[in-house]
Formats: C-alpha cells, sequence, structure tokens
C-alpha cells in the first residue's frame, strides 16, 4: 500500500524504499572490490574510498530522511533559489583555482574534507524547478512564448555551463529531463522534435570540433581497432563483462580492477559487477532499477497535484537515465558519457543528491491516491483531495 491510511499514519512504499537502500548497500561492497587496490597503492589505505562512500551515503540517508519527513510540497517554495544556487556553483566551479581539474574537466569544487560537484546538484534543482513551473504553468503549456521558450532557455544556460567544464554527460541529462517533463506536461511535440532537428548541427560541431570526443566516437564505433588506444577502457570493459559468466568469479576476485580497467570504482563499476558477480548479479541490479521506475511511476501517476506528478516524473527519469546510459556505456552501446550509476557507483554529490531526491520520491508515494478495486463505488470520504487552482502546493 503506498498511501496515507489515516491522517496520523504515513506508508511509505516499502518496495520503493528497500531497492534503494539495497541498491546502496551494494554499491558500498562493489565501491570496495573495485578500489581496494587502486587506494592501497595510491593511498596507503584499501579503505579510502570505502570510507569517503560510506560517509557520503550516512549524509545521503539523513537527507533521505529529511526529505520524507518535510515532504514533496515544501520544495516547491524552494524551487527557484535551489536553481539559483545550482547556477552560481556551475560559475564559481570554472574560475581557476577555485574549480578542481581532474581528467581534463574543471567539475569540482574542493572544501576542507569534500569535494563539491555542481552539476549532480543541478539536475536535481533542475528537475524540482521544472515540477514547480509547468504545474504552474499548466494551462499554457503548449504557449511557445510561455510554455517551451522559458524553459528552454534556462536549459540553453544550464548547458552552457556544463559544456564549459566540459560535462557533455550532464548536459544530455538535463535536455532529456526537460524533454520528459516537457512531454508529460502536454507541450507541443512540434516544439519538441523542432528543437531537437535545431539543436542536431550544434551537437554534431560540438563532437566534431572536440577531439577528445570524437575519440570517444571511434572507439564507440570500433574499440577493438583502438584495443590500445582510444577504445581502451571499452575494450576493458567488455573483456570485464564477459568473463563473468553466468556466477561470476566471485566478489573480490575480479581481475580487471587491478590496473587494466580505468575508473573501475566509479564510471565502470558495471563492468566490475559483471565480473564478479556474473549474469545474476547483473540481472540482479537490473531488477532493482526497474522497481524504483515501476513504483516512482506508480506514486507519480498517483500524486495528488500536478507538481508531485511532475517532481515524481522527473525524479524517478533521471535515476532511470542515468542506470541505462552508465551500462550501455560499459556494454559498448553508447559512446562514454562520464554519468555515474545511481547509488553504486563511487562519488559523494550523486550519491548524497539521489537519496535525498529518492526521499521526495518516497514522500510522493505516501500521499499518492492508490488503485480502487474496480468492483467497489468510492465513497465520499475515500475521494482523493482536489488539487490547488495552480496545480501548485501551497
Amino acid at each position: 500500500m503506498i498511501a496515507t491510511t489515516d491522517r496520523k499514519s504515513i506508508s511509505y512504499d516499502p518496495m520503493l524504499l528497500g531497492s534503494v537502500l539495497l541498491l546502496v548497500g551494494m554499491g558500498l561492497v562493489m565501491v570496495y572490490s573495485a578500489s581496494a587496490i587502486t587506494s592501497l597503492e595510491k593511498m596507503g589505505d584499501s579503505f579510502y574510498f570505502l570510507k569517503r562512500q560510506a560517509i557520503a551515503a550516512g549524509i545521503g540517508l539523513v537527507a533521505m530522511a529529511v526529505a520524507m519527513k518535510l515532504g514533496y510540497r515544501r520544495m516547491a517554495r524552494l524551487a527557484y533559489p535551489l536553481l539559483v544556487i545550482s547556477i552560481i556553483l556551475l560559475v564559481l566551479v570554472l574560475i581557476p583555482g577555485l574549480g578542481h581539474s581532474a581528467g581534463g574537466a574543471r567539475r569540482w569544487i574542493r572544501m576542507p574534507g569534500i569535494s563539491l560537484q555542481p552539476a549532480e546538484i543541478t539536475k536535481v534543482a533542475w528537475v524540482i524547478y521544472l515540477a514547480y513551473s509547468l504545474a504552474k504553468k499548466r494551462e499554457k503549456v503548449k504557449s511557445f512564448s510561455v510554455g517551451f521558450l522559458p524553459h528552454l532557455a534556462i536549459a540553453g544556460l544550464l548547458v552552457v555551463l556544463c559544456m564549459a567544464e566540459p560535462d557533455f554527460g550532464s548536459s544530455v541529462a538535463l535536455l532529456f529531463l526537460m524533454f520528459v517533463l516537457l512531454f508529460a506536461a502536454g507541450a507541443k511535440l512540434s516544439y519538441l522534435v523542432g528543437s531537437v532537428l535545431f539543436a542536431l548541427p550544434f551537437a554534431y560541431a560540438a563532437i566534431a570540433r572536440s577531439e577528445y570526443r570524437m575519440k570517444r566516437i571511434l572507439a564507440f564505433l570500433d574499440p577493438w581497432a583502438h584495443r590500445h588506444d582510444v577504445g581502451y577502457q571499452v575494450s576493458e570493459s567488455l573483456m570485464s563483462i564477459g568473463s563473468g559468466g553466468l556466477t561470476g568469479l566471485g566478489l573480490g576476485d575480479g581481475r580487471q580492477k587491478l590496473f587494466f580497467l580505468p575508473e573501475a570504482h566509479t564510471d565502470f563499476i558495471f563492468a566490475i559487477i559483471g565480473e564478479e558477480l556474473g549474469l545474476l548479479g547483473v540481472l540482479a541490479l537490473v531488477l532493482l532499477y526497474a522497481v524504483i521506475i515501476w513504483r516512482g511511476i506508480r506514486a507519480s501517476l498517483g500524486a495528488s497535484e500536478p507538481f508531485g506528478t511532475y517532481l515524481g516524473l522527473g525524479i524517478t527519469s533521471l535515476i532511470g537515465f542515468q542506470a541505462i546510459v552508465n551500462m550501455s556505456v560499459a556494454m559498448g552501446l553508447v559512446p562514454t558519457k562520464g554519468l555515474t550509476l545511481p547509488f553504486i557507483s563511487y562519488g559523494g554529490s550523486s550519491l548524497i543528491m539521489l537519496m535525498g531526491a529518492s526521499g521526495l520520491l518516497l514522500s510522493i508515494s505516501a500521499s499518492a491516491t492508490p488503485p480502487r478495486h474496480p468492483a467497489r463505488k468510492p465513497t465520499r470520504e475515500a475521494m482523493p483531495a482536489q488539487s490547488p487552482p495552480d496545480g501548485v502546493p501551497a
């Protein structure tokens, strides 16, 4: 049951909550397995990455509990402040000396004891803003000047700032979230398709003029032809997954993490899961994500007002999109994007923000209207509360 049973009892979706917690626990185990040798060699402590991820998971649990306690409706008031804060952080990370560079990209702001990735905050803030704005303008969402253009303009600003880092994966995620929510809100399909066609030449130019992006395309098209060059990561990832078989080599017994597969505990942790836990482990992982997507959509469609529906769909889409893209990259199905595997990959900012967002999704599930038995006629007491005139929580 996903709804409130009475005014004093709140029931959160146990399947959704359990799936998130299982993924976080699995992530801690796999981060240690994938990083122990590397962290011992580079940091002198085999638990270095595990301890940092465990701290992030602890903060994430607090963020999830707070979000569940406060409820998703309070986020409507924070839509604009959160968006402004994320834009400021995206600007600050580009300042030399303040933004930290690694792997040719400046994506982190380092502070004492923590490393903040503004793009991860921006994704959740963007979903909250879109949910609030679309709920508020739902009567005019089909209008180009009111329902489409303002959201496209803000998305363009966020994408420009992300591409300046550069962070192509987060840019694609932000645009994907905008199109999903605009489509769900009833924006004209011609506007959505037209904007995609208009953006294609710019996307092509962004890829063609970037040497490292062209290398990623080459690695995607034929990783084995570039086995010792640009296709090294993808080919090592494919070998890692392929060697796992049905049941895997055993937890901790993977070989590719022994300095063969770069970023084994971050972008390519899915390959280590396939190698050590095999097809059964991969299917269990996919099943947990499928449950989150299923229950997230179910809760969203049962929300008592449009803001909850759009917010739930946005959070569910964010988790599902990142999971599908990350796993596809590891299997060589799409070019490398640099998106983390939700709740699994090493990365404090991503884990904390996604767990906090999951708390909002659980809050939506607690207030969602449960499906009625078709043979029963709803009573006046069972009728759902009417949404406010503007579709936004008071």
